[in-house]
């Protein structure tokens, strides 16, 4: 199979490539990727890590397009064709309760946590 690549077995797991995928791009078998997942922990780290980093990346291009994705949809609410507005006020008004949804159950755990160490929020 050749010499074993695990970084590149990391980063083909990181990217969601099943083992038998990140395999071949690390040049060994499919069993070898799941037993390193399974018995060596610093590599189920390193795979852990990497994910993390490439979640962390995409959030950051998706917050940088957030503003003009919201400037594009307040612009289609005032499109000519009124399908075109109501699914501009749709997806606004989703987005915004899930956002909406989303800190509140933060601020809730933070109390939560707050409560189990004996501080005041």
């Amino acid at each position: 199979m050749g010499e074993p690549n695990k970084p590149a077995v990391v980063v083909a797991l990181a990217r969601g490539a099943t083992a038998e995928q990140a395999a071949r791009e690390g040049g060994v078998s499919g069993r070898t990727v799941r037993r390193w997942m399974e018995e060596d922990h610093d590599f189920a780290v390193a795979v852990q890590d990497a994910r993390t980093e490439l979640l962390s990346a995409t959030v950051q291009h998706l917050a940088m397009g957030a503003a003009e994705s919201v400037a594009t949809l307040r612009q289609l609410l005032q499109h000519k064709d009124g399908r075109v507005q109501v699914q501009a006020a749709r997806t606004m008004l989703d987005s915004y309760l899930a956002m909406y949804e989303m800190h509140d159950l933060d601020r809730r755990i933070k109390e939560l946590e707050n409560a189990e160490r004996g501080e005041d929020w």
